[in-house]
């Protein structure tokens, strides 16, 4: 009778672990799946048509280059290199008289989920002088993605604010809980980033010394753009993670594009993925996993034809 009671018990004790085991298989399987869809597996949504052909040729007139200027008829940009809060930043004064030089271009030519291509072959791709990383849209499922005035995705993510650039050269920075993407194209929205936070709003900042985006460090690499007028905007990006340049909270950032007169300022994508091309050339140090190595993001932002 004992041993039958004891067979019976390692019955269930099998059983027990059979199951477990079964579970665990489960949530380890379900857990690398959802971690490579997230970040790794990619789905082409929209391939996009190649409408270069269809633009007005503007000429450049006269292109005068240093390794930290360039000038033609329709376009100024200076940089500039400060070292403020242990970090290096690089600082990108930028004019134009057409707010169609100032672009937004997406991997591969492509809508999608992951896909992904390193900000200089995406700037080597579409000719662009100047060119820094955008918002890595493909690796979220919400928030809203312009383009040349086109909606890709108009899904809101509650509370998270965008940085609108308006097809007449102005940009505004919007919470998507109060205006839907199709309000925002009949506004004559061109281009619609959505990472953020807002650094500053009517020349005041906007963000706490605590605020993060997400669980990011307090000092990272970063990437922001700021509006002084219409035409008139700066690339701000800084080195970080390294013993030559610490890198920036997002009060520093802000409080340093305050600083340089810009009335409005947004953060885009920031760590690994900050990047700034001048003229074929990286100028900055983008880290990755802590090696000086440039990462794949989604899409660029770049001034050029």
């Amino acid at each position: 009778m004992y041993n039958i009671v004891l067979s019976l018990k390692e019955v269930i004790i099998i059983k027990r672990y059979l199951f477990l085991s079964i579970y665990l298989i489960f949530l380890i399987t379900f857990t690398v799946y959802f971690f490579l869809d997230t970040l790794v597996i990619s789905s082409v949504y929209e391939v996009i048509e190649d409408t270069t052909s269809d633009k007005e040729e503007i000429s450049t007139g006269k292109v005068e280059t240093t390794s930290n200027s360039y000038s033609d008829d329709n376009i100024t940009i200076n940089i500039k290199e400060y070292y403020e809060y242990d970090t290096k930043i690089y600082v990108c004064d930028i004019e134009v008289n057409d707010v169609s030089l100032l672009n937004r271009a997406f991997a591969s030519n492509t809508y999608g989920k992951n896909v992904v291509s390193k900000t200089s072959t995406m700037a080597s791709e579409v000719g662009a002088i100047l060119a820094i990383n955008g918002d890595y849209y493909g690796v979220r499922q919400k928030g809203y993605v312009i383009k040349d005035g086109v909606i890709y995705r108009n899904t809101p993510n509650s509370n998270q604010e965008d940085l609108v650039i308006y097809k007449d050269g102005s940009m505004d920075i919007i919470n998507e809980s109060d205006i839907s993407a199709e309000e925002l194209i009949s506004k004559g929205a061109k281009d619609v980033f959505s990472f953020g936070p807002g650094l500053v709003d009517d020349n005041e900042v906007t963000v706490s010394e605590g605020e993060e985006v997400g669980k990011a460090m307090a000092s990272n690499p970063r990437t922001a753009i700021g509006y002084i007028d219409k035409g008139h905007y700066v690339f701000v990006v800084s080195d970080g993670r390294t013993s030559e340049s610490e890198g920036l909270s997002l009060y520093e950032l802000a409080t340093f594009m305050k600083s340089i007169g810009v009335s409005k300022a947004y953060n885009l994508d920031g760590g690994g993925s900050s990047t700034l091309v001048f003229n074929g050339n990286i100028i900055n140090n983008p880290t990755t996993n802590g090696r000086i190595s440039e990462r794949s993001v989604s899409d660029i932002v770049y001034i050029g034809y």
